[in-house]
């Protein structure tokens, strides 16, 4: 009796399994086998209504990144209008004085170069390495119906600077199509003669200097804007329907004027002569003597910046404050608690997402900004993105893009960080 109790349960599912096994649906088949399909058609349906934001973010996105990384460590501007004498660089060593050989190589280019009218472009990329040398490729290239054997003596008839080192350096440098040198230049460091890597002179050491000014900046920027958008935020979430809608629009207001408008508004205010100088001389705050300089610096690029900025740190902050219960401050309150102490043990840790998420998205903004330091921040309020414009106008698109890939790096580390500490999953946004 005791097995027949035992083994009631187990010929139970059997049956069970059997009868799931044999259920179909109303066209007969089995119906394991038509959940399987509706379940591919369901992942079918979702792909392709994906599938344009997903071809638009390649398209955008992934490959021009691609493309940049690519850049930044290719150029092949001097190998290939130079082949004779970037394979005798790949033939000997690293320190090998140039020989009779290496000579007949070059002379054996420029002869290409002239015919073709590409000196520039090998200068160009030499240039980089070393300034002042595409005029010297030029040159050559204009001369190179002198060049004859001994090809040596021939170079430094046209100029001595044949016999530097230095130059000989920069030509191996640039006789690999693929090269780290962009990123040893952004982070100020050069090869030395010999090869060895060493950092710049002190008087050229500037991408270090405004890479670490750009975050500097950028932090103080997100600092100002918590400062100023947390009691906005705050108001915004307490006021009345009504009111609080009157001062949204005044906090979306300035995105529906164009950036420039807005930027070359502040100098109007700032300049010497402007607004705010003209408000403080009429409050006898500074005499007409002493106007303060708010525009074209550091400071005017910290003051419009904050301003361009700061609703994109008041949303977050808004979309977080208006669903946190105004139960939990007054239960607060009525066991005791200071002011203080329910703002800092009950209100202020429940912000931390669009804390989190609004000085994020500030800071991102503030490090790759460059209309607004182009415009009013003259030489002093300059940051890194003003110098990546430069190296683009001037042509240098390998070190533009170097800078571009660290800037790239600098905030993933950061989106890093905050995943570690707040967690990407809490990120409020509005």
């Amino acid at each position: 009796m005791a097995d027949l109790t035992a083994a009631a349960p187990a010929a139970a599912a059997a049956a069970t399994a059997a009868s799931a096994a044999t259920l179909t649906t109303a066209d007969g088949r089995p119906l394991k086998a038509a959940l399987a399909a509706a379940q591919a058609r369901a992942k079918r349906r979702a792909f392709l209504l994906v599938a344009p934001l997903l071809a638009f973010v390649v398209l955008t996105f992934i490959i021009p990144i691609g493309q940049m990384l690519d850049r930044s460590f290719h150029h092949d501007g001097f190998s290939a209008n130079a082949p004779a004498v970037s394979a005798w660089f790949a033939e000997n060593a690293q320190g090998t004085e140039p020989d009779e050989a290496a000579y007949a190589a070059l002379a054996e280019d420029f002869k290409a170069m002239r015919e073709n009218r590409t000196a520039g472009e090998a200068g160009t990329r030499v240039n980089y390495t070393l300034p002042e040398t595409r005029s010297l490729f030029t040159k050559t290239a204009r001369n190179a119906d002198d060049l004859a054997p001994p090809f040596k003596e021939a170079f430094l008839a046209i100029d001595d600077r044949w016999d530097d080192a230095a130059v000989w350096q920069a030509m191996r440098s640039s006789s690999s199509a693929y090269t780290a040198d962009f990123y040893l230049a952004a982070l100020d460091m050069e090869r030395a003669e010999d090869g060895s890597i060493r950092r710049v002179e002190e008087n050229g050491r500037i991408y270090i200097y405004l890479f670490a000014k750009t975050f500097l900046v950028s932090a103080l920027i997100t600092l100002i804007c918590l400062l100023l958008a947390f009691p906005v935020a705050h108001l915004l979430a307490t006021l009345p329907m009504a009111k609080a809608n009157l001062l949204m629009i005044l906090v979306l207001l300035p995105f529906w004027t164009s950036l420039l408008v807005r930027t070359t508004s502040w100098i109007v205010l700032l300049q010497g002569e402007g607004v705010v100088n003209e408000l403080f001389i009429a409050l006898g705050l500074i005499g007409a003597e002493g106007r303060l300089q708010m525009i074209y610096n550091q400071l005017g690029t910290i003051i419009v910046m904050t301003h361009v900025l700061l609703p994109f740190m008041i949303l977050p902050l808004y979309s977080v404050m208006r669903v946190i219960p105004p139960s939990y401050a007054r239960a607060a309150r009525s066991l005791g608690a200071t002011s203080w102490t329910t703002f800092r043990r009950i209100y202020l840790p429940q912000t931390l997402p669009g804390i989190g998420a609004g000085s994020l998205l500030v800071f991102i903004l503030a490090v790759g900004y460059f209309i607004t330091p182009a415009l009013v921040g003259g030489a002093d309020g300059q940051l890194i993105s003003n110098l990546i414009d430069f190296h683009m106008k001037n042509s240098n698109w390998s070190m533009a893009a170097a800078l571009s890939a660290m800037l790239l790096a600098g905030v993933l580390v950061l989106y890093w960080l905050y995943d570690r500490l707040v967690g990407i999953d809490n990120l409020k946004l509005g």
